[in-house]
């Protein structure tokens, strides 16, 4: 009998294929317009309603900002209507000029670069913790929560015996104080919201009752009431010479703010878990820790994602209200900045918050993106 040849069947695959993500989308381009833009006559309608305003709104910012606008000059000179120059757009230079003071403060000049190599290790923390492919993120979880603040106070506040001068917190500003404020807000809320909300579903009334008592009265009061009180209380509670300084007494009181709000996000999240959960729990054998950390609460948060994130939003945002116990943030700089008479021109004071509102803007969106993206990405794991 003959031997059959392969050769006919040289072109059928013999091993799988490699699975291929999902489409970004099932339409292109013009099936998405045709879906959110031009999908009824109202819609439509709001549609060139929309062109109309953006056609009418966006060429004079353009022109203003970017096309009319000074980049270089050393005062408010530079800044100035002249005959030669009627139409003066934002003040770019005055930006520049203030850049280093927005950025550092009063952190002396030659120890600036201790800010610098704090701000690119906490990037290279955030980095390791967020990025979900990064390996080994245990040791990155380590590095952000426990190396890196222990790196941050050597840094920022000094260290005299291995030569770093000690740089008081009253010289810290601009964006180095908002970013520490955000920070610290943002890593110590989550725990301490999800201790709370625990303790407000607790069986136990005490801990139940405490719980209950800490987030209706900090969520029953403005978040400068809480830095008053918070600067003006916390040294009543220690010996004068271990009095935390204002810095700290801020820190507090933002940590103990937004972890009131984020024990209510987190309590919706874990009423969004059916019973079920909790019941298919207990039936294995599961303590109540455990039934918590492993069952209950990814399930949780994995609802109640978008939440968090918006909370985090808000307080990047809050942070500027650190001024009124003393505090020089970001803004704080700019409004510092442009009292200066040196550069007191009509378009600068508009220019600087511009400034702070791009940083803002840029935080902030990069934060709302970043949810988005693991939520797409947790939205495609539950599907498969």
């Amino acid at each position: 009998m003959a031997a059959v040849s392969d050769e006919p069947f040289a072109y059928v695959r013999r091993l799988p294929a490699e699975r291929l993500p999902p489409p970004l989308a099932p339409t292109g381009a013009l099936g998405w317009l045709r879906a959110n833009l031009f999908s009824s006559p109202a819609n439509i309608a709001l549609t060139l309603l929309c062109v109309l305003f953006i056609a009418w709104a966006i060429p004079p910012l353009v022109r203003f900002f970017l096309v009319d606008a000074v980049w270089s000059g050393a005062d408010r000179e530079a800044c100035l209507a002249t005959p030669e120059h009627p139409a003066v757009g934002a003040c770019w230079a005055f930006v520049r000029v203030w850049f280093s003071y927005f950025v550092y403060g009063f952190y002396p000049a030659g120890q600036r670069w201790r800010v610098d190599l704090f701000f690119i290790a906490l990037a290279f923390g955030i980095v390791w913790l967020l990025r979900l492919s990064a390996p080994r993120r245990d040791l990155g979880a380590l590095y952000f929560f426990v190396v890196l603040p222990v790196l941050s106070f050597v840094l920022l506040h000094g260290a005299p015996p291995i030569g770093l001068a000690v740089v008081p917190t009253a010289l810290w500003g601009g964006m180095l104080v908002t970013v520490i404020v955000a920070t610290v807000g943002i890593v110590f809320s989550l725990p301490l919201g999800i201790l709370l909300a625990l303790g407000r579903r607790s069986d136990l009334p005490v801990v139940r009752l405490l719980s209950v008592i800490f987030i209706e009265f900090v969520r029953g009061v403005p978040l400068i009431t809480v830095l008053f009180m918070a600067s003006v209380m916390l040294p009543l509670f220690v010996p004068d010479r271990l009095a935390p300084d204002k810095l700290v007494r801020a820190l507090v009181g933002v940590a103990m703010f937004a972890s009131a709000y984020m024990a209510e996000v987190v309590r919706g999240g874990l009423a969004a878990v059916p019973r079920g959960q909790y019941e298919a729990a207990r039936a294995l054998g599961f303590t109540y820790w455990r039934m918590t950390g492993l069952v209950i609460l990814p399930q949780a948060l994995r609802v109640t994602l978008p939440n968090i994130v918006n909370t985090f939003i808000g307080l990047f945002k809050d942070t500027t209200l650190v001024f009124v116990v003393g505090i020089f943030d970001f803004l704080r700089t700019i409004e510092a900045a442009r009292a200066d008479p040196h550069w007191g021109a009509p378009t600068t004071p508009i220019t600087g918050y511009a400034f702070a509102a791009l940083f803002y803007f840029v935080c902030c969106y990069g934060m709302s993106r970043y949810a988005r993206s693991v939520e797409a990405r947790l939205a495609r794991a539950g599907r498969r």
